[in-house]
Parts: C-alpha cells; structure tokens; sequence
C-alpha cells in the first residue's frame, strides 16, 4: 500500500514540539523534522519552548509558530535550541490546567514530545486528564462550549531522547550515539598516555540506571573490565578484576582500562564508583592508576551522523502518526527496531521500562538483564564482552580457522578481526592471520595469530591485516596448497563486493578442490554499503561521519558571506548510498545517484528551486553527487551548471571528498558492530565444522555452509551466496533491491520539494510484548 502524503492533508491542524527532561544531541534533528514535516503538509506547528515549563507559563516568546527557516542550520547543533527545563509545576492538576487552556487558545491539539519515559507519562497523563480539563475550564468562563466540541481531543506521539538508552522498546534512542562517540574520543586519547606511563585508567560514564553506554563503549575500546547496574559483580569481584588486569600486564600489555557506570553497585546495593575502583586497583596491585569522570561532556558536542538520521526518521514518521491518529488511538512512541521504524504504545513502553527499574530495586537483577536484554541488548553485548576475555581453560576442538580481509579498508574491519580471532581461541579453535587477502593467502602469507596480537585493535582505522582487491579464481591451486599446508578447517572473509565474489569463486572451486570444502563465511565491510544481502556494512557509519562532520565544516566556511551552494562528491562505486543517507544527515539540498537517474530538466528543476530559497533567508545550499552518478552528468559539469544558472543569486564551490572518507578511528557504531556480527561468525563457524566432521576431517559441501552474514531489516540472518545471486547487479556492484532508497523522498521533503513516500511499512501499531528481539538481532540498531 503507497500512500501519498497528498493523503495525509494536515490542512487546519495545529501541532506542537517540546523538548523536555534531559537534553540530547539529536533533539534540533527531531525539532527540524517535525516543523518541516508539519508545514509540509499544511499544518501549523508551534514550538513550546523550555519543555512543560513553557507550556504551562504560555505567552508568545514560549508557545511561538515555527516557520520553514526558523529551523534552518539546527541539524548540527547539540543540546535542543528550543530549551528543556524539569517542570514541577506540570506535575500538579492546575499545572495542567493552565497547560491546556494555553493549548486550546491557539488551537493545539497535537502534541510531539521528545524526551525521557518520565516526559512521556507525563504526556500521557495529560492527554487521559484532556476532556476533564477542558470542562473545568468551560466551568471557569476561560473557554466556551464550542471550543470543547472542536479540541475534543488531545493527540500525543512521543520520541524518546536519552543519551542512556535506557527505555524499553527501542534498539537505540536518540543520543545515544553520540555520547558514545564523545566517550570513544576520550577513551582513546587516554589509552595513548596510559600507554606512555603504563597506567591503569578508571573511566566513570552516565548510566545512573542503565550501563549501555559503559558496556558498549567497553567492547568498543577492548576494556579489561566494566561495572554496570543492571548486572551487579559476583561477591569477590574485587579478586577477580586484579587477577585479570594483572595477568593482561603480564602478557606485554602497559595499559589497564575500567569503564563504570556512574549507576554501578554490588551485589548487596553498595555503589561502586570510580575512586572505590582506583583505591582497589593501587592498594593490590600499586599500580600508577587515574580516574576520569566524563560528566556532562558525554551529552554535548554535535550530533553523530547516526542520531541525526534517526532523529530526522522519527521526527517525520511522528507527524504522520499524528495525522493518522483517531480518538480512539492510544498515545504512541515512535522507535527504532532493526533499520525500520515502528510505532508502539507509549504506556506499554514505559511499563515495561519501569519493570526493569522495579526489579533492579528488588535486586532482581537477572530479571533486569532479561526484561532490558529484548531491547537495548544488554544480554547480547554482556556475553559478547564475557566472549572477549581470556577464558581459564578454553574448550579444544582443534580446528584451524583462517581470517582473512578482501577488496579496500574500511575502518572497523579490525575490530572484527580481534574479535574473530578472541572468539575463535576462546572456543578452542587455532587462528591464523592472511595478510594482503587472496593474495596473500596464494602467496603462502599465513602466520598463526595469538591472542594478544590483536590487543588495541578496536580503535584502529583501515586494515592491519592488509587488504587486496585480488580474485582468487586464478589461484585457486595455489590457495587449496595454502589450505592443506595449513590444515584450514574454515575461513572467515571480512570485506565488499571482492571478498563477495571471491566467497562465490571459492564455493566454484569445490567440485575440483576438497581443500575448499569447509564452512566459509563473510562478513561485509566496506564504506560504499554495497554488498548484496546486508543492509549494512562495517565501515559504511564512520565514512558516514566523516561526510557529515566535513559538510559541516564546509558550510560554516560560508558563514558571514554571500549566498553560496557547495557541490559534494562522495564515494560509493555505483552505490548511492554515502550520497543519500550523509545528504539526509548534512541537510542537503540535493543527491545525485546513478540507482535514481537523473537528466538536465531535473537538474534545471533543483537549480530554480534552490535559486528560490536563496532568494529568502536561507543563505547555504549543499548539493551532493555520488561518484558514479552519471558518466555525463560530472562534479565539473553540475558545478559550472549551477555556478551559471546560479549567477547574480549564489555562487558555487565544490570539494571532492575521496579517500578522506575511508580513513579514521572507526565509528563507536563500526567497531560494535564488527565486534558483535565478526563474533556471531564465528561462533556459526564451529557449530558448522562441528556438524560436518567425519572421519577425522571437516567436510562441508552444501549451498548452506558458505554463507554471507548480513543485516536484513530487523535480524542478522546466515545467507548461502548462491542464493543472493539473483539479488545482485553484477556489472554496477550493487544490489537489486536497495533499502535506503526508500529514505530519499525524506531528505527531499526536508529540502522543501514537493514529493511522495511510501509509508506502507509504517503505521501499523505493534504491541511491545509481540516485538520481542529475534535471537539473530543486530546489537548495534541501525539506519
């Protein structure tokens, strides 16, 4: 079903948005949305500025109208430009009051709230209470009957904004991302001066009832322990963690680092903070040990690429659920599961959320894990980390796995590898490093890798192993010698299009080669997100980022100048996806795409219509082109077009970003999500070698056990290549079916042109209890 949004006519209704509770970087992305949204289908919207502060105070500098420019440059900037304040004040029955009679005097009876669970019940709280306080205030002569007839109804749709990610019933919640990019980057300047010293560091983060920040950003930089609420240490944890830290010293390591969660406790409920930790670490082992408390810094800054598309997904998906809202419709929160948006009963969500704060305070608390696991996949990264540390006596299964990485580097392709090999050790298996891909393995650059020759992985960009675009159909002979050289049971190939094809060419060669006759899988890694059968591709955020944060640097060169447009070149092959997605995320004008073509009417079309916003308040214009776009249609070519076109209104500049967008410290995304799909790998490996050994080999010959693991929607499902054949374009690289597509129109109606979106996987009200995660679920969230 595709319906238009020339359906969803918002004409005569009013909608409001406040931010409240706690800020989050993400909140202006999800403000801009929703007015831009709002107005694009004919409603009124109004911001409420200073949460429900604002609301009950009223007045025209707190309940103002928005209007399309007054949201212009938000996307960037942390914190909520329209303000948040706890409001006691709204808590109380004539608070309300006040509210609603502000409310009804300007015709509001759509409310969008972007904020914590406790913003939401109060939310709706005031939305049961609606019809009572509007009799009270007919009662009062402050309004008349008519009025109560036309805002009979008050209709709610919330956002969850939180920098913990801490409400039940979304993958990730609006700044949480962020935050965890504000904790890598410290974490990672630290590590270098504990490495100087040889130092422990103690890093205390938020998380006051929540550890997802400390235990991802824990796997993300290869802590050695983490304290986290939900899952209070065994008594005589104390023992343990410097048994731990003192054995990583003794394997060559100079640096300790413990991440706690501001909200960490014990077993018996004492708290557990980061001085209790630094105490303990120097009085048993006199370590040189430091303790820093990141504080508030993890919830400023600008908001990560991530945040700023899910912000703007939701934003946008609220306003449609308001105007498909009925009387009838409880109150709903609009959320994040898998890479689709879905929308929930708010109460049930935050039912759910206040179970898990209950039977924490009952020290319940694999209750707590369990409830949280089904959402913010506590559960999952828990055992992840457990997988990750050095076991006492690992299992034995005496099978050697080869890794190896394919096609160009990618950032967070390390982080798999590290995790692939701790996985693999720590099932009993012996792991052996290719260097330079299919090359190298046909070159005999095998070496066995060690557990500690992948300490401090996480945090390094591009390939450490190396990496080559090189086939392996030619050297399939030289490569089955490798194999049996080294008694290689299985292969884990992490990388793009090539390491896809390569895994097909290598599946070819077993009708003539026993050697290639193990379980094989594939991991896909590469910036451009075009391998078939995954959604997503480590490496793909961090390029992402690095768009996002230059775009932002390019655009603020023009402030304080004449009107001026930028035209971006990005990266992708034949793949649109950096284009369309960091457009979205930069504000963008504009993406030219080689799935979406595009002739010279349609650039004339973006060019008038741009000249038209630069004729009002807008002073910026962003135009971005997809490398492979159009053979015809080049950088130079849009670029003189609109510099042309443009004259007398704007002037133009280009950048052409390049290989900028392939290097850096992987994303906190990438590196969880390398950790946590590399390790899922890996432990699909053993089961399968497990399953096919007979007679003192592994023999594995079926479609099924050379597979590609990839994101689909909501789950990582295990893909024979054979089957994704049909799937892929192979003379342009990329897949069939693409579904980022489906986010163009959103980047497009935020610009201000008139378009059509299919909202057929929305609207459905799914029920909390039904949408329990699937045991193959992505940790990570998605975009």
């Amino acid at each position: 079903i595709k319906r238009f949004f020339e359906s969803l006519s918002g004409a005569g209704k009013s909608i409001a948005v406040l931010t409240s509770g706690g800020d989050a970087q993400g909140m202006n992305a999800a403000v801009r949305a929703v007015v831009r949204m709002g107005i694009y289908v004919g409603a009124k919207v109004y911001f409420i500025r200073e949460g429900y502060q604002g609301m009950v105070d009223g007045g025209e500098e707190n309940i103002k109208e928005a209007s399309w420019e007054s949201v212009s440059s938000m996307l960037q900037m942390g914190g909520t430009v329209i303000g948040s304040a706890r409001c006691k004040e709204f808590r109380s029955h004539e608070g309300r009051l006040k509210a609603a009679h502000n409310l009804v005097q300007r015709g509001i009876t759509n409310l969008c709230v972007i904020g914590g669970d406790g913003s939401l019940t109060g939310a709706n709280l005031f939305r049961e209470e609606w019809s009572g306080l509007l009799e009270e205030l007919v009662q009062q002569g402050l309004i008349d009957e008519d009025a109560v007839q036309k805002y009979s109804a008050l209709h709610i749709v919330g956002m969850v904004g939180s920098i913990d990610n801490d409400f039940c019933g979304t993958d990730m919640t609006i700044g949480t991302d962020s935050a965890l990019h504000r904790i890598i980057e410290v974490v990672d300047a630290i590590m270098t001066t504990a490495q100087s010293h040889q130092r422990t560091f103690v890093l205390e983060v938020m998380g006051r009832h929540c550890g997802y920040l400390a235990l991802v950003s824990a796997l993300a930089c290869g802590a050695d322990w983490v304290l986290i609420p939900e899952m209070p240490p065994e008594d005589g944890w104390e023992e343990k963690m410097c048994q731990k830290l003192s054995a990583t010293r003794s394997r060559g390591s100079r640096l300790n680092i413990i991440i706690v969660a501001e909200g960490a406790i014990d077993r018996h409920g004492k708290a557990i903070t980061g001085s209790v930790v630094k105490d303990l670490v120097v009085r048993c082992l006199g370590f040189d040990t430091r303790v820093t408390i990141l504080g508030h810094v993890q919830r400023g800054g600008t908001p990560s690429a991530f945040d700023r598309i899910l912000a703007s997904r939701m934003g946008v998906e609220a306003v449609i659920a308001l105007l498909e809202t009925t009387a009838n419709t409880p109150a709903c929160v609009v959320s994040l599961c898998g890479n689709q948006a879905v929308r929930l009963p708010l109460m049930e969500c935050v039912q759910m959320t206040q179970e898990v704060q209950k039977a924490m305070d009952e020290k319940k608390f694999e209750e707590a894990v369990k409830l949280r696991g089904r959402y913010s996949h506590v559960t999952n990264h828990c055992s992840g980390f457990v997988q990750l540390q050095p076991q006492p006596q690992p299992p034995t299964h005496n099978f050697n796995i080869a890794v190896l990485n394919v096609g160009a580097p990618a950032a967070g392709m390390n982080a798999a590898v590290r995790s692939a090999v701790r996985v693999g050790i720590s099932e009993g298996h012996k792991m052996f490093a290719v260097n330079d891909g299919f090359e190298g393995f046909y070159k005999g650059q095998i070496k066995e890798i060690k557990w500690a020759d992948v300490g401090g992985w996480t945090g390094q960009g591009g390939s450490l192993l190396g990496t080559k675009r090189t086939l392996p159909a030619k050297h399939v002979e030289k490569i089955a010698e490798q194999m049996r050289a080294h008694n290689i049971n299985a292969l884990l190939v992490i990388g793009g299009f090539e390491a896809y094809l390569g895994l097909m060419e290598l599946l070819e060669a077993r009708g003539k080669y026993d050697e290639f006759c193990v379980p094989m899988v594939m991991v896909p890694a590469t910036v451009s997100n075009n391998v078939p059968g995954s959604d997503l591709s480590i490496g793909a955020d961090t390029a992402l980022n690095a768009i996002t944060d230059t775009c932002d640097r390019i655009k603020q060169s023009a402030s304080g100048t004449k009107r001026r447009v930028f035209i971006i070149e990005t990266m992708g092959g034949y793949c649109g996806y950096l284009a369309s997605v960091g457009g979205l995320a930069a504000g963008a004008d504009a993406a030219y795409i080689y799935e979406e073509p595009f002739d010279i009417r349609d650039l004339q079309s973006n060019v008038e219509h741009l000249t038209e916003k630069m004729k009002g308040a807008i002073q910026r214009g962003l135009v971005l082109r997809n490398e492979n776009s159009n053979e015809n249609y080049t950088t130079d070519f849009i670029y003189q077009l609109y510099s042309e076109e443009g004259r007398g209104v704007f002037d133009c500049r280009k950048n052409v970003l390049g290989h900028m967008q392939q290097g850096g410290a992987p994303s906190p995304f990438d590196r969880n999500f390398g950790t946590k799909i590399s390790a899922k790998a890996m432990l699909w490996l053993t089961k399968k070698m497990n399953e096919t050994f007979r007679q003192g080999r592994v023999f594995a010959n079926t479609e099924d056990t050379c597979c590609l693991l990839g994101m689909r929607r909501r789950a990582l499902v295990f893909q024979p290549v054979v089957q994704l054949k049909d799937e892929t374009d192979f003379v342009h690289r990329i897949p069939k079916e693409q579904w980022w597509l489906k986010l163009r129109p959103l980047m497009k109606i935020l610009a201000k042109y008139k378009t059509s979106y299919d909202v057929s996987d929305s609207g459905q009200l799914e029920h909390v209890v039904r949408n329990i995660q699937p045991k193959e679920s992505d940790p990570s969230g998605a975009m």
